[in-house]
């Protein structure tokens, strides 16, 4: 394989974007998080905090809209994804050629179904083993996410990744101008992973916290959420409540989506109930994930917030 050159300073003009898909990315809400960002926000140096980093999709369009944002950290409990930040960071030329080769061996068998299909199977099960250098298992990391079902990341107890094959013609799988643009745009960012009451120190006096936690399912049927071996219950959930209020005590500003159980339920008064004290709105948002398309489309979701911004919130009872 011939490596390429590649000059990241040409990359500098090309805005990062999320290089995974994401169950729950927050692409499509940045709109509606944006109005609930405070209005002065930009007048000061400020630090921006992501405990569940994701796809990175708020992260991305943060630092690229917001001139005095000096400080970011982001973290997740998903380490096999906090790893693959870390390699695009420090090492995204080797992580591009190894993507490509992936990519290339990939569609090759394009029209060959079973073969396609076990060479999926056999990187999956290269994956789970967690043997393979740092690099080759970010690269693995984003093999399965653009050839798995619909980009899920799904874990069992046991941390092995479970979703099958997607149905894909030739999927981009190294988006080598993103990758280099990620790379360039993480050299500010202080990258965490574990727990998210570890990022609370990294908070200084204009800290903006922005929590997209696992979202609360809907259903039985409806946990997407797996994303890390251990379950984030009610109880985790009370406990993100507690942070929110330490936080709020100290004075920072912290931003909140979850699912909108009201809306399966309309006696479940869980968030309304657990956030009575802050401000809830309720927006749309597009389901995507679930395996039969007639139950795709438009549902509610919550943004959460301990200052109002002049915006239209409605106040939990």
């Amino acid at each position: 394989m011939v490596r390429q050159n590649f000059d990241i300073k040409k990359m500098n003009n090309k805005i990062a974007k999320p290089f995974l898909k994401w169950a729950g990315g927050k692409t499509q809400l940045v709109n509606d998080i944006k109005k609930a960002l405070p209005k002065n926000l930009d007048e000061n140096k400020f630090t921006y905090i992501e405990p569940f980093v994701g796809s990175g999709a708020m992260l991305f369009w943060m630092l690229s809209n917001f001139s005095k944002l000096k400080k970011a950290v982001i973290n997740d409990i998903n380490a096999d994804l906090i790893n693959t930040y870390k390699t695009i960071a420090s090492n995204p030329k080797e992580l591009i050629s190894t993507l490509e080769i992936l990519q290339n061996e990939f569609h090759t068998l394009d029209s060959r179904e079973d073969e396609k299909k076990d060479y999926y199977y056999q990187k999956r099960t290269q994956y789970n083993t967690r043997k393979s250098s740092k690099t080759d298992h970010s690269a693995l990391f984003i093999f399965l996410n653009r050839t798995c079902f619909n980009g899920l990341y799904r874990v069992n107890r046991k941390n092995e990744f479970n979703v099958p094959i997607g149905s894909y013609k030739k999927p981009t799988i190294c988006d080598r101008e993103n990758i280099l643009a990620v790379s360039e745009a993480l050299k500010t960012v202080k990258i965490l992973s574990g727990d998210f009451e570890q990022t609370l120190p990294d908070a200084t006096e204009n800290t903006l916290f922005y929590f997209d936690p696992p979202y609360k399912p809907l259903s039985k049927t409806s946990s997407f959420n797996s994303y890390a071996k251990d379950e984030f219950n009610d109880s985790e959930q009370i406990r993100l409540r507690d942070f929110c209020i330490k936080l709020d005590n100290l004075n920072h500003t912290w931003i909140l989506s979850n699912s909108d159980v009201k809306g399966k339920n309309a006696d479940d008064n869980f968030f309304d109930d657990l956030y009575a004290d802050y401000y809830i709105q309720r927006i749309n948002a597009k389901r995507s994930i679930n395996a039969n398309p007639e139950k795709r489309g438009t549902l509610k979701e919550l943004l959460i917030t301990n200052q109002t911004n002049n915006q239209p919130y409605v106040r939990a009872i």
